[in-house]
């Protein structure tokens, strides 16, 4: 073996070891995935796949973002999940036996493992603990966009921009803050919050006059996560 082939084996184990779902995999399947795996890297903005493609394989993250979004018929986009390293993406597709329902983006540059759905299959149906633990990842899954149409249908702008923040908020130097990527624009925070640009900046200079956040560049810092958790409530 190269030391290339290697060192690339290396990192695919590493990256296992890190996703909750394959770190408890048997040696034999971990191997059988490790086989077959190839690595990808993309630039910023590129498309890992359209919605609509057969669903050939699924991905493995190992560093970066990405977004899996939908585009209704009048070219608005709807973002469904935002991703970051280390995760799994494509499964879903793989396991209905279904086109993949979302179009990946990278947001920057980004570096993946793809694994061909037959070999992902054959894993699952050789070991069941595999099997079980990705239903309860899909159990997860499922939750999660039961909340998403909850969010989408039943509060306001105000509401899901006062819960993503509460949410993302971490304590640092005396404040909780909601760190920005470098990738994180108005408009990407409007596409995750199922809303449009200008609506989205009202919002928040609205939140903002009623000292509530401060908007920064690479941050914007909660001043009063009580009347913020306030205006999270539907």
């Amino acid at each position: 073996m190269s030391t290339d082939l290697l060192e690339a084996r290396v990192r695919f184990h590493r990256l296992l070891a890190r996703l909750p779902e394959l770190r408890a995999a048997p040696p034999a399947a971990r191997q059988a995935l490790a086989a077959a795996a190839q690595p990808r890297t993309y630039g910023p903005g590129q498309i890992v796949y359209h919605g609509g493609e057969p669903a050939a394989g699924i991905f493995l993250l190992e560093r970066g973002w990405v977004k899996a979004t939908r585009v209704s018929c009048q070219g608005r986009e709807q973002a469904t999940l935002f991703l970051r390293a280390p995760e799994i993406f494509g499964d879903i597709a793989v396991l209905n036996d279904e086109p993949y329902p979302c179009t990946v983006t990278t947001l920057e540059s980004v570096a993946v493992w793809h694994v061909p759905a037959a070999v992902f299959r054959a894993q699952l149906e050789a070991f069941h603990p595999l099997a079980l633990a990705f239903v309860r990842r899909l159990a997860g899954r499922v939750r999660y966009f039961v909340d998403l149409v909850e969010d989408l249908g039943l509060c306001s702008v105000e509401t899901r921009v006062a819960r993503t923040l509460l949410r993302h908020a971490r304590f640092q130097d005396g404040h909780w803050v909601v760190p920005r990527q470098g990738w994180t624009t108005i408009g990407q925070m409007a596409v995750r919050l199922g809303t449009v640009r200008d609506v989205l900046n009202r919002v928040l200079r609205g939140l903002e006059r009623e000292g509530l956040i401060e908007v920064r560049r690479r941050e914007i810092v909660v001043r009063d996560p009580e009347g913020l958790a306030r205006r999270g409530i539907p």
